[in-house]
């Protein structure tokens, strides 16, 4: 794409980047009570059915990541117009879905400007090798990384990472704005929590609360990232990685069922997002609709998107991810260069 078709698809996204007062009331309308609302049934069915219970914490979790969609669209900015409101709703709604709002603003800032570089990952990405430096760990760092991209690590044990540890802390060198703003969510958090325990007791409070914040985190996690971790995904070392591209090529349309699309504000429309963060969340579906070239991203569907499971290494020769069953045989391979020839130190060295 050149620089005038890029420049004039960024124009064109950036039309639709224009909070609608209306549409965002309504949208925490028709999110926030009802998550609480469902909260209140799922404490009321505990005396009826523990499984009517647990259903209703299944139902729960798809608002409460519906929740983290306007909070995600607060950090950018895109939920008001108005900055003050942007972090109001957003600290608040920090404390639902245990973020730190000013935290993760920054982190996911750093995300949209080095998605796809390999050059600058590390902050607000999932951790992606590429086959060479695989290759090329240690012992130990193979393992590691093994484990991390391990799905009952990164599904099962990763909300409770984030809950409990990430997100409750503050970053080294962190300002005060962020500092306080991560104590105001944390104090906020500890006080509801106390009051809800109070109340109910902690035996019924963590029947409801555990499995809503541990599905809401697991279906959180596997939506950043299976937009990001398809076959074909873009990843460019610094000097070739283009922003446009990397938001078109390198995220993913995630076509999902409308009531599945709605619980998830429309994320599935990652690759307008990347294009345009201040899109808000309501207005993806709409850009992409009306945007001719933006039809043309990755499209993946809830069955295609079981494959990405697979995806563990970027090879960067073939521009695609593969697994580690398929990088076994290379790594034999290379061992066996290494014999033969010592001076080799790389899987696509020639």
């Amino acid at each position: 794409m050149s620089r005038q078709k890029q420049a004039q698809l960024k124009k064109s996204v950036a039309a639709f980047a224009s909070p609608d007062t209306r549409a965002s009331i309504l949208q925490l309308i028709n999110t926030i009570p009802p998550f609480f609302l469902i909260w209140f049934l799922a404490y009321q069915s505990l005396s009826v059915s523990i499984w009517l219970t647990l259903a209703l914490t299944v139902l729960a979790s798809g608002f409460v990541v519906r929740i983290f969609i306007i909070f995600h669209d607060c950090t950018h900015g895109s939920f008001f117009k108005n900055g003050k409101a942007n972090r109001l709703v957003g600290t608040i709604t920090g404390i639902i879905t245990l973020f730190a709002f000013e935290k993760w603003k920054r982190s996911h800032a750093i995300h949209h400007a080095t998605s796809g570089n390999l050059d600058k990952r590390g902050t607000g990405d999932v951790w992606v090798m590429t086959v060479d430096e695989y290759i090329n760990a240690s012992f130990w760092g193979r393992l590691v990384y093994r484990l991390y991209r391990n799905p009952i690590v990164m599904f099962g044990l990763g909300p409770m990472y984030l809950y409990l540890l990430s997100n409750r802390f503050n970053r080294k060198g962190a300002k005060r704005k962020e500092r306080l703003n991560t104590y105001v969510i944390n104090v906020s958090v500890a006080v509801m929590y106390g009051l809800l325990i109070w109340a109910i007791g902690w035996q019924a409070f963590l029947i409801i609360q555990l499995p809503i914040m541990f599905i809401a985190g697991a279906l959180g996690i596997w939506l950043f990232y299976v937009q990001h971790q398809f076959e074909d995904s873009y990843f460019e070392n610094e000097d070739e990685w283009d922003f446009v591209k990397a938001a078109v090529d390198g995220s993913s349309y995630y076509k999902l069922p409308k009531i599945i699309q709605w619980l998830t504000g429309s994320i599935g429309f990652h690759h307008v997002h990347h294009l345009s963060p201040k899109v808000p969340n309501y207005h993806l579906e709409k850009a992409h609709e009306q945007t001719p070239p933006l039809q043309q991203a990755t499209t993946i569907t809830l069955a295609s998107s079981l494959k990405s499971i697979r995806f563990r290494l970027y090879d960067e020769a073939n521009k695609s991810f593969v697994s580690f069953k398929e990088v076994k045989a290379l790594l034999r391979k290379r061992k066996f260069d290494i014999q033969i020839n010592p001076g080799r130190s790389t899987l696509h060295e020639k």
